[in-house]
């Protein structure tokens, strides 16, 4: 299994790039919004993840593990493959994504291109429900009753944040006038802190 490549772009095409190591040269299919930052003769390192299917294999780049994670969580709902995966991870921030998906927010999956209406549900009903399994179970709560700070950061480490990301974003939540006791409500209220960054 391939983790992460950090080595020297060799070539950027439309949907990939090809990172050197050693003198192997690794392609990688990426976002468009890593893509545009990759420049040959540049390092760069990449957190992957590596695709074995008995017909094929493929490298996906990401930025971040907080990319790579919600990556993976998007692999686990029926019917989205790692070029749709990709396509959602690399339409917007992390964080805006979650968002949405606990908001129930169609419109900003539906305008993802090869999204459609049905598939978008379906994102948001496994996903949502995975979340707050998550959340649930790392925070030891119930989503309905009053979370603390600790339940936040444990509910945002479970989504694949950082426990430093974790901790500010649950300490300005807590902070953001309006914010309400639940830990859904805190959440919500972390991940569009986090958004904004």
């Amino acid at each position: 299994m391939i983790a992460s490549i950090e080595g020297t772009v060799g070539a950027v095409a439309a949907d990939s790039l090809v990172i050197e190591v050693g003198g192997l040269g690794y392609r990688v299919f990426a976002s468009p919004g890593l893509l545009v930052t990759a420049t040959p003769g540049a390092r760069l390192k990449v957190h992957t993840f590596h695709l074995v299917r008995e017909d094929q294999q493929a490298l996906y780049g990401f930025r971040t593990v907080e990319e790579l994670g919600f990556f993976n969580l998007l692999l686990t709902v029926t019917g989205v493959g790692p070029k749709v995966a990709l396509a959602i991870v690399g339409s917007r921030p992390v964080a805006e994504l979650q968002l949405a998906i606990m908001q129930q927010d169609q419109a900003m999956l539906v305008a993802i291109p090869g999204i459609g209406r049905k598939l978008a549900e379906r994102v948001i009903f496994e996903l949502k429900e995975k979340v707050a399994a998550a959340g649930v179970a790392a925070a030891g709560t119930v989503l309905a009753g009053t979370a603390s700070d600790s339940d936040v950061v444990a509910a945002l480490q479970a989504l694949g944040y950082s426990l430093a990301e974790a901790r500010d974003a649950a300490r300005a939540a807590l902070a953001t006038p309006g914010t309400g006791p639940t830990l859904e409500e805190r959440v919500k209220a972390a991940l569009r802190g986090l958004a904004r960054d």
